[in-house]
């Protein structure tokens, strides 16, 4: 409709354009390269996409407009249309003013209500920059195809700010690339299609507050035949053992698979590389043409054989095939055929792991050690020619960050396209490959998804948080990913904190006692099981005392408490936050990640520290202290806030003791100002060796360098029944029974059931953040049984009705179950203070109200922390604290129904107000609507007999030794107290009760008979 509209003004804006540029270049405003070159004689008109005079509005979908975003509100840009005496065309021009921090930029999307726009009689879209001469690059993106321009396929290119003054920008479209980082709708066809067009976007430069202009955004040109035909060839990389040949593959496509139009030929000829001719290869040239009419896919081969030198021990020889394209777009990279390293100690299975790692790190290059100590994000790395280039060690996947399609079989092909790079290395040194599966994998979709960490607290069941480490190591490790960013043993003080969900709990004991996990993730302590198809590299994070954080001191953006400061004794430090990494470290954990708050040590004179500079910690504490032996990773660009530049953050955080670090974008910039820091002395070559042989020495242990890549044998197990059946056990005992007056629960199949709530039939709200994607998102984001679906399967022959928001008629029903709560949310985005509280949505609030004034009620409350429930809880007959339960809902739906009993007990204490926080067990006030370990139960017969049976049983615990028997004798007598308590808490009762599960999970089981017995006599 726009085009129609604008394009008869096109000669008359060309001719004011030119005027325009002569006269400025008169008065010295515009640089000589300001014009672009001549349009040829046959190209088509250009076609306005935006003229900036106020024809599109600011407006976003389903509008057509221009609109902003950004990673929060303060990284969203400022835009005016503003009238300029030199403006390029018409009158005004866009201007925009910028403080970016994470991310932010600019959309224009046509209107979704009406056709999308054919762009491909073009040859690309230009458009005039008010430059500043900044040298910084700026992301120019289309968007193609798909429903809208918020569901389109983003393709995307960049161009530099290095011109002062109007530049008039032309972005041709071949050169364009398929956006690997992020796609709204998990990509279309990867092909560019042009004729379905949804507008553009410009992603602004992150850093310094700054500003720009733009005016007069148009296609020019005639369309680029090449846009219409590609060869491609079926790999970049063609490694074989020495004497063997590779055959290269080249196929030609077309845009819609329609025939060649034109003949394409491929002259090709193998030269440089550091093999020999004539003694490591033989050479070959030649050419091969697909004729026009040659059907799309159609492929040839040619062939390059290798020969044996004579040599017994060699590094990895490469031999690129140069290809010389016409008629079609050439394949982005030159195909290299490489003869594997072979013969050298460090490839020898039969030595000692120590004894390889000397012989490798004896043979690496300073750049091949840096490139070791680096990870980037796959989506930083494109089709990942620089996991070759810059001898990377390390990929990782963002939360979010999933192939096309997101299922186990591409993120298998996914990962060993890239590590089929590192053959081209002299080494071919295996990536290892990093994601954060923190409640199983949680980046596939159709995966099983557990209980988070808070939840696995719960059910104080160390031998079910075993089963949960391996059920997600399997899953992991058969998607070709050998290293999980997993478990989080932060011990959350604060439940204001946005990641308080992925701690175990309040207190160290319990969280020490959930360790299990890494042995489920990683098998034996000395790492002797890494190797195996079902294990992988754990990390515990975030090494110290991120769950400590006071609210208020974080600097981060908008954040409250997340990435704030921890201040501790010397003591607190050591006996709260500690306490968990000298366990993991016992348990043989493989890899460590700092946290990216800050330390304050009372009394050391320091102040607050950075955990990723803190050498004290990492290096003595860690290292030294409690002898780690495994590798340091950064957190995703941790490093970035070390006060000072990008080199002193590289010193600084590696002679902290940081052995590798995510740098995801800026992996380049790190590899090389490490090799800067260390050439300059400031980095010492002792450190850095340290660094690559703590790195390598896990990688030999995985078995990466004789299986380099995925092992998908247990692919078939990936969302099966007996994973999901652990996650279902997990889910049932996590749920927690707060009250239960007149025993409404269990729930009898026969009860007419009215159902209600924003969280009752949404598996994204009852899986949480890190589901999907980072965030997490509300809805049908994967497989799985809603809270819902699972009482309609346990309860087939009654009447279950559903009204979300409790609009429909409550009459005729038995029993009302409110499933209430938080949606998903990860890190300082879920601070409190930070668009978030403790408290109900307005809308649950009144559906409690509502189902509980009519009928007996159950009202579960599915979130990862708290919710202050204090106002309503008189009016509730039974409340369970749900957690996050993940995708088994029929786990719920066990207890709610009487299939199991309810065991669970709260990892974290319940408060009554805002105001109490932080409040924990053991603080010398204590008074919380429900303490740390509290926890009904159901289907189980407490003990009678009283204080009597409290003194017998106490008695027992003195002569157990045995921590599951011991265990089993304090249950008992907590039950007896909770039952005498009938849900009457009192400051004096919660405080020892609390106390009896920490001194309980500590091992001094008579300890804690000992307080439940001044909690009953304080009834």
């Amino acid at each position: 409709m726009r085009h129609h509209r604008h394009t008869s003004g096109g000669t008359g804006r060309r001719r004011r354009a030119a005027l325009l540029a002569v006269s400025a270049l008169a008065a010295g405003l515009l640089p000589l390269t300001t014009a672009g070159p001549a349009a040829s004689a046959d190209d088509p008109a250009p076609v306005p996409v935006d003229r900036f005079e106020g024809e599109v509005p600011f407006a976003s979908q389903p509008a057509e407009g221009l609109f902003t975003w950004g990673g929060d509100a303060d990284d969203n840009p400022k835009l005016e249309l503003k009238e300029r005496a030199d403006a390029p065309e018409g009158a005004k021009v866009l201007e925009g003013s910028y403080d970016i921090s994470g991310y932010g930029g600019f959309s224009h999307d046509y209107a979704a209500d009406q056709p999308a726009h054919d762009w491909s009689a073009h040859k690309g879209i230009r458009f005039w920059w008010y430059g500043d001469g900044s040298g910084r690059k700026l992301t120019f993106e289309i968007k193609d195809g798909g429903a809208h321009g918020e569901a389109s396929e983003l393709w995307n290119t960049s161009f530099t700010d290095d011109f002062s003054g109007w530049k008039q920008v032309e972005l041709p479209f071949t050169q364009f690339a398929y956006r690997t980082d992020y796609q709204p709708v998990g990509g279309i066809d990867h092909v560019l299609g042009l004729d379905k067009m949804w507008g553009y976007a410009v992603t602004l430069p992150v850093g310094s507050k700054s500003g720009f202009a733009m005016d007069d955004v148009e296609l020019y040109g005639k369309a680029d035949p090449a846009l219409r035909a590609q060869v491609t060839t079926d790999a970049a990389v063609y490694p074989v053992k020495e004497g063997g040949s590779a055959k290269v593959k080249l196929s030609v496509t077309t845009t819609g698979n329609v025939p060649v139009s034109d003949d394409v030929t491929v002259t090709y000829a193998t030269e440089g590389g550091t093999a020999t001719a004539g003694t490591d290869y033989t050479p070959v040239s030649g050419t091969v043409t697909f004729p026009a009419g040659t059907a799309s896919g159609a492929s040839k081969t040619v062939t390059v054989a290798t020969a044996r030198d004579g040599e017994k021990a060699e590094t990895a020889e490469t031999i690129p095939l140069k290809l010389t394209v016409t008629g079609a777009k050439a394949p982005a990279e030159t195909p290299q055929v490489v003869v594997d390293a072979h013969g050298l100690p460090y490839l020898d299975a039969k030595l000692p792991v120590k004894k390889r790692v000397a012989d490798l790190v004896s043979r690496m290059s300073l750049a091949e050690k840096a490139g070791q100590m680096t990870q980037a994000e796959r989506g930083g790395v494109g089709a990942g020619a620089d996991v070759t280039s810059y001898d990377l060690g390390s990929l990782l996947s963002g939360g979010g960050s999933t192939p096309t399609p997101n299922t186990a079989a591409a993120w298998a092909k996914m990962i060993d396209g890239f590590q089929l790079r590192t053959r081209a290395t002299r080494f071919q040194i295996p990536l290892i490959y990093g994601v954060d599966a923190v409640h199983g994998h949680n980046n596939l979709v159709g995966a099983t998804i557990l209980p988070h960490n808070i939840g696995m607290g719960a059910t104080r069941d160390p031998g079910l948080a075993e089963k949960a480490g391996a059920v997600t190591a399997s899953e992991v490790r058969a998607t070709g990913v050998p290293w999980d960013f997993a478990p989080c043993l932060c011990v959350s003080r604060d439940e204001r904190w946005g990641r308080s969900y992925e701690s175990f709990g309040e207190d160290p004991a319990l969280v020490k006692s959930m360790e299990t996990m890494i042995q489920g993730f990683q098998g034996r302590a000395d790492g002797s099981d890494l190797d195996r198809d079902d294990k992988v590299l754990a990390t515990a994070k975030h090494f110290v005392g991120d769950g400590g954080t006071a609210y208020g001191s974080s600097t981060t953006g908008t954040y409250t408490i997340d990435q704030g400061v921890t201040t501790v004794t010397k003591q607190e430090l050591e006996s709260v936050h500690m306490a968990p990494f000298k366990e993991a470290v016992e348990r043989g954990i493989g890899s460590v990640m700092p946290s990216y708050s800050s330390l304050d040590i009372v009394g050391d004179g320091e102040g607050p520290v950075k955990m990723h500079a803190n050498g004290p910690m990492i290096n003595g504490e860690l290292k030294d202290g409690l002898g780690f032996d495994g590798f340091v990773i950064s957190d995703y660009n941790g490093i970035d806030q070390i006060p000072g530049d990008y080199a002193s953050d590289i010193r600084t955080s590696v002679n902290a003791g940081i052995d590798m670090v995510m740098a995801p974008y800026a992996y380049k910039d790190f590899r090389d100002g490490l090799v800067t820091e260390a050439k300059a002395g400031r980095v010492s070559e002792q450190r850095i060796d340290d660094a690559v042989s703590r790195i390598l020495t896990e990688k030999f242990k995985l078995g990466l360098f004789e299986k380099p890549y995925a092992d998908t044998s247990n692919a078939g197990e990936i969302g099966g029944s007996a994973h999901r059946s652990v996650a279902r056990q997990a889910a049932a005992e996590s749920q927690v029974l707060l009250k239960n007056d007149g025993n409404v629960l269990p729930l009898k199949k026969s009860q007419k059931v009215y159902v209600a709530g924003s969280d009752a039939d949404d598996i994204g709200n009852q899986s949480g953040g890190w589901t999907v994607t980072w965030q997490g998102s509300s809805g049908n984001i994967t497989d799985g049984t809603t809270i819902l679906q699972a009482m309609k399967k346990a309860a087939p022959d009654t009447t279950i009705a559903y009204s979300k928001d409790a609009s429909a008629s409550t009459d005729g029903y038995d029993v009302g179950v409110v499933v209430v709560g938080e949606t998903p949310y990860a890190e300082g985005i879920g601070d409190v203070g930070n668009g978030n509280d403790l408290s109900l949505t307005a809308a649950d609030r009144a559906a409690v109200d509502k189902v509980c004034g009519a009928m007996k009620c159950v009202v579960l409350v599915v979130s990862g922390r708290p919710q202050l429930i204090g106002g309503q809880l008189g009016d509730i007959d039974a409340l369970v604290a749900s957690w996050l339960p993940g995708t088994e809902g029929d786990g719920v739906a066990d207890v709610l129904y009487g299939r199991k009993p309810f065991t669970g007990q709260l990892p974290v204490t319940w408060p009554k107000s805002e105001s109490q926080l932080p409040i924990n067990v053991g603080d010398a006030s204590y008074d919380p609507q429900f303490p740390y370990g509290y926890g009904l139960t159901t289907l189980t017969k407490v003990p009678g007999g009283g204080e009597h049976t409290l003194r017998a049983l106490e008695l027992a615990a003195r002569h157990v030794h045995d921590a599951k028997a011991g265990r089993a004798l304090v249950d008992k007598a907590r039950l007896i107290v909770q039952e005498k308590a009938a849900g009457k808490v009192s400051a004096a009762w919660a405080k020892p009760f609390a106390n009896a599960d920490h001194l309980s999970l500590s091992g001094d089981h008579a300890g804690a008979i000992a307080q439940l017995i001044t909690a009953y006599r304080a009834l």
